[in-house]
């Protein structure tokens, strides 16, 4: 038996915000999506960081842009069809933004990452900042770039 949603509250109060005309509740509603979509993403970019470079005994750098990369492809089919509702016909063009302005995140990403070396703070640590700091890059550029 397959399940719907439609006529149920939750359905209904979705619909509603779906066309909410306010921008600023509508940019709260986005980002929201984009910050549950982000915290996917960082299970994903976090248990593959740590098994590859806690179990494979990959270098750091490696693991971190293979944790990174994998999450990056998960958040661009997550933010195009839930997040940003995206109908853009131009798919290639869109992903193509959506992994350029994640690699110079992944620049700043690494850059925080050698900079944990030089102050001696805690490599989790400095990778937790380093993603704080690349989500707020991530979201504003893809909000008014890739998905606009």
């Amino acid at each position: 038996m397959i399940y719907s949603l439609k006529g149920t509250k939750f359905y209904r109060d979705y619909q509603l915000l779906k066309h909410i005309s306010y921008p600023e509740l509508r940019f709260l509603i986005v980002f929201s999506r984009f910050s549950v979509v982000g915290s996917i993403g960082l299970v994903i970019d976090f248990g593959l960081t740590y098994l590859c470079k806690e179990y494979l005994r990959w270098q750091k750098y490696v693991a971190n842009a293979v944790g990174f990369s994998v999450a990056v492809c998960s958040n661009y089919i997550l933010n195009r069809f839930w997040t940003f509702d995206s109908h853009n016909q131009e798919i290639e063009r869109e992903f193509f933004l959506f992994v350029l302005i994640s690699l110079i995140g992944l620049g700043i990403n690494s850059l925080a990452l050698f900079m944990q070396q030089r102050i001696g703070i805690s490599f989790y640590y400095a990778k937790m900042i380093a993603i704080g700091v690349t989500v707020l890059w991530n979201f504003f550029c893809n909000y008014c770039i890739t998905f606009r």
